[in-house]
């Protein structure tokens, strides 16, 4: 399996090296946009997102691009879930830098910007946002799996610890809605109880009243839908408030990990399973060279968006090698919906349903042991 992959990696390496020269109807570079958090409390997002696309740019380009043309990537900010920040800045990626195809994160921004990606017929590939709602958008794919999937993972961990009755506190947004959503009548038919929910503003610091009513309720355990710093500070202040019981939630970042500090400890968690150690040969490399580059591990964010850049290089060659103006969202989202698998940097391959616009990715319960992220096993999900 490793040599396949492997395999499947320097053979795609080979194709984008560079070999041929660009030709006539090549664009001069390929401008490639992306909305992200650079600023506001879930700037760490931006940052490893970023990263991980320019890694692989640099990756490509350093071996002479696509055919000689070389990725050249455009950033907007969306100010930590902002729809209007999101528009603004998409608006100008598609009407000034005239990009074809566009990374977006965050559920908010990301279907902020969709009617205009329809419209204006631009690829859109979601690495980040988690909403029920990112489903079956025209334009728009997601390379990672959604909350409603991994939610259901948090559940039957709930189901095989024994537990019934259930507090939820999640975002006021289109994630943490849409997730509470999906999971409260799933959490019913297999016998549980809810007996307390609260929705809270993104990036809120202050948890207390909303915790005196999840403990007045004496749940057994409190689930959490909610992502960026929030999550860490929200834990830190239940145990701070005495709340016991397990915290389970579909979110884990080192900076939030950080606030929760020694309240973290306990606390488990369902996610998209990027492993850094142990993985397939390109893993390896990617861990490697990032690293290097950044003096850090890469989480599954920037995992993500660096697949991301793969994928849509493979998209180009593909578009290309039909002929005529292939440097377009239409043609690009043509080829997607034809080849459907991937390469993908979790290893194996990434499928993607032209359906939902969604894709399967290995999925892992981990828990907080000794202060470390800790891997306890793989779920399935649905």
């Amino acid at each position: 399996m490793k040599k396949g992959i492997f395999l499947c990696f320097v053979v795609l390496c080979f194709v984008l090296g560079g070999m041929s020269p660009a030709v006539a109807g090549d664009p001069k570079e390929y401008k490639v946009g992306a909305i992200l958090a650079m600023t506001g409390s879930g700037a760490w997002y931006g940052k490893v997102m970023s990263q991980g696309i320019l890694l692989a740019m640099d990756e490509i380009n350093s071996k002479g691009g696509i055919d000689g043309v070389k990725f050249k990537l455009i950033v907007e900010d969306h100010e930590s879930g902002k729809g209007p920040a999101a528009v603004s800045g998409f608006n100008k990626l598609v009407s000034i830098d005239k990009v074809p195809f566009s990374f977006s994160s965050y559920s908010t921004p990301t279907l902020s910007i969709v009617p205009i990606a329809k419209e204006k017929k631009v690829l859109l590939l979601n690495g980040g946002g988690v909403s029920p709602r990112l489903v079956k958008q025209p334009y728009l794919f997601n390379n990672r799996m959604l909350a409603m999937m991994q939610g259901g993972g948090v559940l039957s961990r709930a189901k095989e610890l024994g537990l019934k009755r259930m507090a939820t506190m999640y975002w006021n947004d289109d994630a943490g809605i849409g997730t509470q959503d999906y999971i409260a009548p799933r959490w019913k038919k297999m016998g549980g109880e809810i007996v307390a929910t609260e929705a809270f503003p993104v990036g809120a610091t202050d948890y207390k009243s909303y915790l005196s009513k999840v403990i007045a309720a004496n749940p057994d355990f409190l689930a959490i839908w909610a992502w960026g710093k929030d999550w860490g500070i929200l834990v830190k202040q239940a145990r701070e408030m005495g709340f016991t019981k397990p915290i389970l939630g579909v979110e884990y970042s080192p900076d939030a990990h950080k606030i929760a500090g020694k309240a973290a400890e306990g606390y488990e968690f369902v996610q998209d399973a990027f492993i850094p150690k142990g993985g397939e040969e390109w893993t390896e490399k990617f861990v490697e060279s990032y690293k290097k580059k950044y003096g850090e591990n890469p989480e599954k964010y920037a995992a993500n968006y660096y697949e991301g850049v793969y994928i849509l290089a493979k998209l180009i060659e593909a578009a290309k090698a039909e002929g005529g103006d292939y440097w377009k969202g239409d043609r690009l989202l043509k080829k997607l919906v034809e080849i459907k698998s991937f390469p993908s940097i979790y290893g194996g391959d990434v499928v993607f349903d032209t359906v939902e616009h969604t894709c399967i990715k290995p999925t892992a319960l981990f828990k907080i042991v000794d202060g470390k992220k800790t891997f306890v096993k793989y779920v399935d999900v649905d």
